[in-house]
């Protein structure tokens, strides 16, 4: 059984220029003691979906549709003060920029101590020190700095501590808003090898938030690609890599270097993507697509089977398979 099912999630944000379909009809599933990678385009929707999770969407954002199971229980039905009692404690997010995260006028371990003593009032001030310099140790930071402030630390030192107090009070599913952005690349490589051992060694569930395809074909089991809103491809990341199904997830793979190929210049996907305040009738890749169809433009693609735990929602598939 997965942890977490989102079921036709829709999500729309109240703007000047009206409003913006920012997730429209998503499909996931995750389950217990996995990793899932999501990939797009920045504005495709990524961190708006991850978010709906543990409803930290802004005030101009409404979730209009749709179901999000966890432990079976549909959180969307949930009051505010319910919510209050899973995040953090069942449901915690490491955010993208742990500089604007962090209350830079508090310590860190008096921040990550909070967490702990909201979801535990009765817990006495020796155990949340006890268990800070525990989670600081198991991040990689002495116990001593307990008493810095973020202000004190490096990019990657800052976020080992966001992943410190993700972690304050025992999750089981933990969200990774872009954690290794603005890290040079040997201190992506240290954070992402913190999360792989952390996940193994206290068997969490994850979602990973990227735009670069290597860090989750790295950490990741299962993989999914938005664009405009729209999951376009989901599957294990093997197939994704190895057999893509649609022709977004294709050009993003041709767009990135491999390093094991002959230098050449890599091609990009020209054009934008479509204004989610008046979003196309068909498929919304219509415009930046190769292997367009004529039907592409006025009808809206269905999600199919392309193999099993393989999903793509692209006429030309079914066409093929015909």
């Amino acid at each position: 059984m997965a942890l977490l099912e989102i079921i036709d999630l829709a999500v729309e944000f109240k703007s000047r220029a009206g409003t913006v379909h920012a997730v429209d009809g998503v499909n996931l599933y995750l389950e217990a003691g996995k990793v899932l990678g999501i990939a797009g385009e920045s504005g495709c929707g990524k961190t708006t979906t991850m978010l709906s999770i543990p409803r930290l969407l802004p005030r101009n954002a409404d979730i209009i549709g749709g179901k999000i199971l966890f432990n079976t229980e549909n959180l969307l039905l949930k009051s505010e003060e319910d919510m209050e009692k899973i995040r953090w404690r069942q449901i915690s997010v490491i955010f993208q920029g742990a500089m604007n995260a962090l209350n830079p006028v508090k310590t860190i371990g008096s921040q990550i101590g909070e967490a702990i003593f909201h979801h535990e009032p009765r817990v006495s001030r020796a155990d949340v020190s006890r268990r800070t310099s525990e989670l600081l140790d198991m991040v990689g930071i002495a116990s001593a700095r307990s008493s810095s402030y973020p202000h004190e630390f490096s990019g990657g030192m800052r976020q080992r501590v966001m992943i410190a107090m993700a972690l304050a009070c025992h999750p089981q599913l933990v969200i990774a808003d872009e954690p290794v952005t603005a890290l040079d690349v040997m201190v992506q490589a240290q954070i992402l090898n913190l999360l792989k051992s952390l996940c193994a060694q206290l068997g969490l569930s994850m979602i990973l938030i990227s735009h670069d395809l290597s860090v989750i074909a790295e950490t990741c089991q299962r993989a999914a690609i938005m664009y405009a809103g729209k999951l376009v491809e989901q599957g294990r990341v093997e197939q994704l890599f190895n057999q893509p199904a649609h022709p977004y997830t294709q050009r993003l793979l041709r767009a990135f270097p491999n390093i094991y190929a002959a230098k050449k210049f890599l091609v990009g996907i020209p054009g934008y993507p479509p204004n989610l305040v008046n979003p196309p009738l068909g498929c919304r890749f219509f415009e930046r697509c190769h292997v367009r169809l004529e039907q592409c433009k006025t009808s809206e693609p269905q999600t199919i089977t392309v193999e099993p735990d393989h999903l793509a929602a692209c006429h030309l598939l079914r066409e093929t398979k015909q």
